[in-house]
């Protein structure tokens, strides 16, 4: 637990400050601004984010499997982080919920393009003793960002900016990441392979990693989109202007649990961690289907769903790149967020059609009991291969 993180670990992280306050300026009021502003329901609410998601995902496998057979990690991430900071903004100039998708569509395909090989350099440049500390302090400062973030575009909305302004605002902290990458980031020597790797094989991959990554996948059909908790706490009484506000802390929420939570794993287990975390979400999702919404109840069980999230953030991450192959993390990474988000395109759509045909309660409710199924696959597919901790 001693030590100084490597730079590249830093720079990372805040370039992912940067981004997210960035992206963040404009999340929590998109659902906003499609149903109020173009007419969309929660049906396109949810296709938009599904979409985007699932786009994303596709291009992490590619991008994690492309940088396993040499293509430079730092023109991928320099690349992905280009694309989203360029397409964000311009959300701003929509008129139809049509050109948001396709903007949101640009803004994923930049994700997919960096996130599985940033990543993996943070595996790849840390040990295992410091490895959770490492993706948790990543964490921290990504959701630092997106406490930012929410609480500038909380200032620019009072001050008299509409969200449309605020949306193209968000092009500063985005080209300040850029530059922070472009002259900040310091790659290590490339190892040459004496051989080509190895063909990808899936049956010999620790059980642990193969249970998460499956189980991953069930979660983010069960999740609920965090546009779909900004139509929940605006039912319940928290007006337009205060949105950002309440995003904000809950991702001040995120960036004070993630880092020690990494922390915690480097001590106590990688599953341990996972398991409290993604029974804590069950819980409380089921407290989100039957307690009446308003008044302190909205801030309650949001900012107890983000410390949930973030809680099992750096343990995931730190887990596979302890177990993966180390010729492999990249495409190791790039199945982990394949499946997670492939799976939050049908599950995004799945929310918010059972909430607009069957009632909020109903769409909460089961999104507990899949999310429920999901953790039990973990533990079954771990403790099958004789693998506990």
């Amino acid at each position: 637990m001693s030590g100084f993180l490597p730079r590249t670990v830093v720079v990372l992280g805040l370039v992912s400050f940067l981004n997210d306050t960035a992206s963040e300026m404009i999340t929590p009021l998109l659902p906003l601004f499609l149903t109020a502003s173009l007419g969309a329901g929660p049906a396109i609410v949810g296709l938009v984010e599904g979409v985007a998601e699932a786009t994303a995902s596709i291009l992490k496998l590619v991008s994690g499997w492309l940088a396993d057979r040499g293509w430079s990690a730092k023109k991928l991430v320099v690349g992905g982080y280009t694309v989203s900071n360029t397409a964000r903004p311009l959300i701003g100039f929509a008129l139809g919920w049509g050109w948001v998708l396709l903007l949101r569509f640009l803004d994923r395909v930049g994700k997919g393009i960096r996130t599985a090989p940033r990543d993996a350099l943070i595996a790849a440049t840390t040990n295992r003793a410091m490895r959770g500390r490492a993706f948790g302090f990543h964490r921290a400062l990504d959701n630092a960002g997106a406490m930012l973030g929410p609480l500038l575009a909380f200032g620019l909305l009072q001050w008299g900016m509409g969200m449309a302004h605020v949306f193209v605002a968000a092009v500063v902290p985005g080209v300040l990441l850029i530059l922070l990458l472009v002259f900040g980031l310091r790659m290590p020597p490339r190892v040459e392979l004496e051989h080509p790797p190895a063909r990808f094989d899936w049956k010999g991959l620790d059980g642990r990693v193969k249970g998460l990554i499956l189980a991953a996948g069930g979660l983010a059909l069960a999740t609920t989109p965090e546009a779909f908790l900004v139509l929940w706490a605006n039912q319940g009484g928290i007006s337009v202007a205060w949105v950002p506000l309440l995003w904000a802390a809950a991702s001040g929420v995120k960036a004070l649990v993630s880092g020690p939570a990494g922390g915690l794993s480097d001590r106590f287990g990688r599953l341990p961690i996972v398991t409290i975390g993604w029974s804590v979400r069950v819980l409380l999702l089921i407290l989100f289907a039957w307690l009446p919404d308003g008044g302190m109840t909205v801030w309650t069980l949001f900012l107890g769903y983000a410390a949930a999230l973030a809680f099992t953030e750096g343990a995931e991450r730190a887990l596979l790149g302890d177990l993966a192959p180390a010729e492999q993390q990249g495409t190791v990474f790039g199945i982990y967020h394949l499946l997670s988000g492939f799976m939050a395109l049908p599950g995004a759509l799945l929310f918010g059609t059972v909430w607009q045909w069957l009632g909020m309660s109903t769409a909460f409710a089961m999104s507990a009991l899949l999310t429920a199924l999901s953790a039990s696959l973990l533990r079954l597919m771990a403790s099958r291969s004789g693998q506990n901790a």
